[in-house]
């Protein structure tokens, strides 16, 4: 009986993922999903690799936020890596080929470097409001090394809590011989995928969220009493505090609902399947719009760090239609 229930169950698990392969949601994952990840690809893929390059050999001297730009950095690049799989999936008519384990470790490695994201994007916010803000405190709080172990533990803390994704999400063959490489979040498991995603939104979103409105908020009314010469740091600091916000608001936060609200319908109301249908078309939506994030990202490391912008002001400076905004004191003036 109970081997009965269990095959069951597993066939409830295989006819969900691979009802979604004829549906709308299907044809979303043919047909937007292959398009956005060509174009990060192609894209994303230039951006982060150009920035990692200004990175490593342009800038003799790290400082904290060289850290935490190239950890972003590193992050993104690592995700476009995979993409090449998964969009010759999504073109292939949602059929995997190339194995249970190659499929756990593309799903895997994508919830990492996502979280890994979020999280140095938030290192990137509170590290300019403390140079900024508190200019001689951070350099006791937070110095160099001391950026390169929030670094580490950063990727460490988040590739273990993402091994239950290797756990949950697979291979599943369907009827006509089709393989599918599923997501956790569709899983008949809820008592573990619910409370799973539930704290990775806690504490992989909102945590950093609360942080970076903390330090916006805390920013403004400081930063209104420093002097003129200050202005150009105050605006910079305003316009990363601003990014960061607008990237959680547009990106960061609809994508956690609709997760949790897809995992939510099939605990509370497993038997609305057009409701469901419903939560998992706009969670396939927000999950392609979200992975945006990694062509966005590289925004940061020209509002956030100093000697990258400069860098990325020679540069521009050195060809010919930008001589001109060279001053006679030979300081460049960046022409973007």
């Amino acid at each position: 009986m109970a081997q009965r229930m269990e095959e069951t169950s597993e066939q409830r698990v295989q006819d969900d993922f691979c009802e979604k392969t004829g549906t709308f949601l299907g044809t979303i994952q043919r047909i937007i999903y292959p398009i956005i990840f060509l174009f990060i690809l192609l894209v994303g893929l230039a951006l982060n690799l150009a920035v990692m390059w200004i990175l490593v050999a342009r800038i003799k001297r790290w400082n904290r936020s060289t850290i935490f730009l190239f950890n972003l950095v590193l992050a993104d690049i690592t995700w476009i890596l995979c993409l090449p799989c998964l969009i010759y999936y999504h073109f292939n008519y949602l059929h995997w080929i190339f194995g249970d384990a190659a499929c756990k470790i593309t799903r895997t490695i994508y919830h990492t470097c996502y979280y890994c994201s979020i999280y140095f994007v938030t290192c990137l916010s509170i590290d300019r409001y403390l140079a900024i803000v508190h200019p001689l405190k951070s350099l006791r709080i937070l110095k160099k090394h001391q950026s390169l172990l929030i670094s580490l533990t950063i990727w460490m803390a988040t590739s273990i809590s993402s091994l239950p994704v290797t756990f949950l999400a697979g291979t599943q063959v369907c009827e006509n011989n089709k393989t599918i490489c599923s997501l956790y979040v569709f899983s008949e498991e809820t008592h573990v995928t619910l409370p799973y995603s539930l704290i990775s939104t806690a504490v992989g979103c909102l945590l950093p969220f609360a942080s970076i409105c903390y330090c916006y908020c805390s920013s403004v009314g400081e930063l209104r009493r420093v002097e003129m010469q200050r202005l150009k740091k105050r605006n910079l600091l305003s316009k990363l505090m601003c990014s960061a916000l607008v990237i959680f608001g547009l990106l960061y936060l609809p994508y956690h609902a609709s997760r949790n609200s897809c995992i939510l319908l099939r605990v509370l109301t497993p038997t609305m399947q057009l409701a469901i249908e419903r939560a998992d078309a706009l969670f396939f939506i927000e999950m392609a719009v979200c992975s945006l994030n990694t062509c966005i990202n590289p925004l940061f490391c020209f509002l956030a760090g100093g000697d990258f912008r400069e860098q990325v002001c020679r540069i521009v400076n050195s060809f010919p239609p930008f001589k001109k905004w060279k001053f006679r004191n030979r300081r460049t003036v960046c022409p973007i």
